[in-house]
């Protein structure tokens, strides 16, 4: 996984690109979190396709925002360190000046910080 500025992904490169960047940053992290745990099933195009296709409904960006919360939990898990991302937080900071995606850029962060600090060999419980 990449480390990425959260302010960046937020605002900055948003704006400099007229949105495209989101959508781009929006596929990026699911084949990134696809290629951290293969065990798991990531969807990388839909998610991204649901906010591209179906962004008009305004349902559909609403359950892709909560299950992209959901697989960074997943992937926090995965890599062993405490789950902190809440997608019902992420979602309801859409609605705040589009703050989700700060939020949700955060806590990748958090697991890209993580590489290196669980020793060779623990045991990471998956289904905590």
């Amino acid at each position: 996984m990449k480390t990425r500025n959260p302010v960046g992904v937020w605002i900055g490169l948003p704006l400099i690109t007229l949105g495209i960047y989101h959508l781009v940053w929006y596929y990026k992290i699911h084949a990134e979190m696809a290629q951290l745990d293969r065990r798991r099933v990531v969807p990388v195009a839909g998610p991204m396709l649901v906010l591209l296709l179906l962004g008009w409904t305004f349902v559909a960006p609403l359950v892709s925002y909560f299950g992209t919360g959901r697989r960074i939990a997943n992937s926090q898990r995965s890599a062993g360190i405490p789950v902190t991302c809440s997608p019902g937080v992420g979602l309801l900071l859409m609605f705040v000046f589009g703050l989700g995606t700060l939020y949700y850029q955060s806590e990748l962060n958090k697991i890209t910080a993580s590489y290196g600090a669980t020793p060779v060999g623990a045991q990471v419980n998956l289904f905590a």
